[in-house]
């Protein structure tokens, strides 16, 4: 099973550190052409999808967290694709930057808790003897 080690306001943070990445990599990296203007669709969306998600960090708050790491994932996976379908895939440095960053993404996808899980109090087990004795089924 796999450990989601990261909650909400973790996943915020890195969502908007992506964007970010995304939308100055062009002038950065020097990207010009198609590569830049993926990433330029690639940061919107990310940023776009941070700022409706129903999270701490979100600020509209209309998307539901499930529904963002849906998106997210399929963000990743495109990410991943997009030098084949943008035919940019001979240009090594374009293409690595691609793949890694939605590498990156497929991580952060699989150890994030989409659910709330880690952020639900759990029920508290009373071995207090004031509630009388624990007794097994008579």
């Amino acid at each position: 099973m796999i450990h989601r080690s990261i909650g909400a306001v973790s996943h915020g943070i890195l969502d908007y550190a992506l964007a970010i990445l995304l939308l100055a990599a062009p002038s950065v990296v020097g990207f010009a052409g198609v590569q830049a203007k993926w990433a330029y669709i690639f940061g919107g969306v990310l940023l776009v999808m941070a700022i409706l998600t129903r999270y701490p960090l979100g600020i509209i708050k209309v998307v539901g967290l499930g529904i963002h790491g849906f998106v997210e994932l399929l963000l990743a996976i495109c990410l991943i694709a997009a030098p084949w379908y943008g035919n940019f895939a001979r240009g090594v440095l374009s293409r690595n930057f691609y793949v890694m960053l939605g590498v990156l993404m497929l991580v952060l996808w699989f150890i994030t808790d989409f659910r709330g899980v880690r952020d639900r109090v759990a029920a508290v087990r009373s071995d207090d003897p004031a509630d009388g004795p624990k007794s097994a089924a008579p």
